[in-house]
C-alpha cells in the first residue's frame, strides 16, 4: 500500500498536516488593527519624489501623482506608503515607487538611502507644514531617479511630469495633499533647483 503526501493548499494557508500555518507577513495589519494602531502610535512611512535626470544627472523634471480621493476630490501627491514590520527602508521605497509608478519605473535606488527630510504629519491642520486626518505620521523623504516608464496603479489616475520650476509655483503647490507643495519644495532646495 502507498503512502500518499496531502497537497500543499494552493493559497498556502495550511500545511503538509492540514493545520494552518501562520501568516506569512505577520507585520500586516487588518483594517481594524491599522485603526487601533493609527490611534495610538505614530506610522512610519517613506514617501519618493520621483524625478527625470539628464545625462549629466542634472534633474529635468519632477513626477507628481493626480489621484482620487475616496471623498472624490482630485488632488496630487508624490509617491508615498507605510513601512511594514520587519521591511528595510530601502524594500519599502522600493514597493511603493513600483505600486504607484508600475513595474517598469526602474527606480535608481541607492544602496544605502538616505531621506532628504523628515515630515511630520498631524491629525490636527496646524500642528506642521503636513497633516493627515487620519493618523499622526513620521515620513522619510526621498528624491528618487526614475529612468523607466511610469504607469500610474493603485488610486492614481496619472503621473504628471513638471519642469523645477512649474513643481515650485503655487499653483502645484496648491493643489497638492497634506502639505506635500512644501515636500517637493524642501526637495528642490535640496537638489539646490529651488529659486
Amino acid at each position: 500500500m502507498a503512502v500518499r503526501t496531502p497537497d500543499p493548499d494552493p493559497d498556502g494557508d495550511f500545511g503538509f498536516d492540514g493545520v494552518p500555518e501562520p501568516d506569512a507577513n505577520p507585520g500586516w495589519l487588518t483594517e481594524i488593527e491599522l485603526a487601533e494602531a493609527r490611534r495610538r502610535l505614530p506610522m512610519l512611512y517613506v514617501e519618493a519624489v520621483p524625478v527625470r535626470t539628464d545625462g549629466s544627472g542634472q534633474v529635468t523634471s519632477l513626477g507628481v501623482l493626480l489621484r482620487s480621493t475616496p471623498l472624490g476630490e482630485i488632488t496630487r501627491t508624490v509617491v508615498s506608503g507605510r513601512v511594514r514590520y520587519g521591511e528595510t527602508i530601502r524594500d519599502a521605497l522600493f514597493r511603493h515607487i513600483e505600486n504607484d509608478l508600475g513595474p517598469m519605473a526602474f527606480p535608481l535606488l541607492p544602496p544605502s538611502p538616505d531621506p532628504f527630510t523628515v515630515a511630520e504629519y498631524f491629525p490636527i491642520p496646524g500642528v506642521s507644514a503636513y497633516s493627515d486626518d487620519r493618523q499622526h505620521a513620521v515620513s522619510l523623504a526621498f528624491v528618487v531617479p526614475v529612468t523607466g516608464t511610469c504607469e500610474p496603479r493603485q488610486d492614481a489616475l496619472e503621473v504628471t511630469w513638471f519642469t523645477p520650476e512649474e513643481a515650485a509655483s503655487d499653483a502645484v503647490w496648491a493643489e497638492m495633499e497634506g502639505g506635500r507643495g512644501t515636500l517637493i519644495r524642501q526637495a528642490l532646495a535640496h537638489l539646490g533647483l529651488l529659486r
